[in-house]
């Protein structure tokens, strides 16, 4: 039964880094054009999640995953809040990136957008591979 997919297995094999790397791209070029966190965070997760369900994952991988994506949702949540209230406490508007780098707002701009599109891209990931998993394990 295995050799039934084995064009499938080796055609993912070669596409599964490629997608990675090009949400990596979008979520590191998303300030620039195009993209950013949210998108990012669906194509890496898809990217994984098509791992999973071509090759499988043994218990071991499965709850590694699990556990990696339990702590990385609320951290990319706590991203986004976080930038928001160092903000606050450099004396801008919550979200008001400009406060970072007061002498020159357009640092401060490039890296509060950074800084919120990592968390935003981190908790869309790891929320989207914890409803993979949650979906696959339910039986009928």
């Amino acid at each position: 039964m295995r050799d039934h997919y084995l064009i499938l297995r080796v055609v993912s094999k070669v596409l599964i880094p490629f997608i990675v790397m090009f949400g990596l791209y979008v979520q590191f070029h998303g300030e620039y054009g195009p993209g950013g966190g949210f998108q990012a965070g669906v194509i890496v997760a898809a990217g994984l999640i098509l791992y999973a369900l071509i090759f499988g994952l043994t218990d071991r991988q499965r709850i590694g995953m699990l556990s990696v994506c339990r702590i990385l949702a609320p951290l990319g949540a706590l991203f986004f809040v976080g930038t928001g209230f160092v903000t606050l406490f450099f004396g801008g508007n919550f979200l008001e990136y400009a406060a970072f780098a007061p002498n020159d707002p357009k640092l401060g701009l490039l890296i509060g957008i950074i800084v919120v599109e990592l968390g935003v891209g981190l908790a869309v990931a790891a929320s989207m591979i914890l409803i993979f998993f949650t979906f696959s394990e339910r039986r009928s």
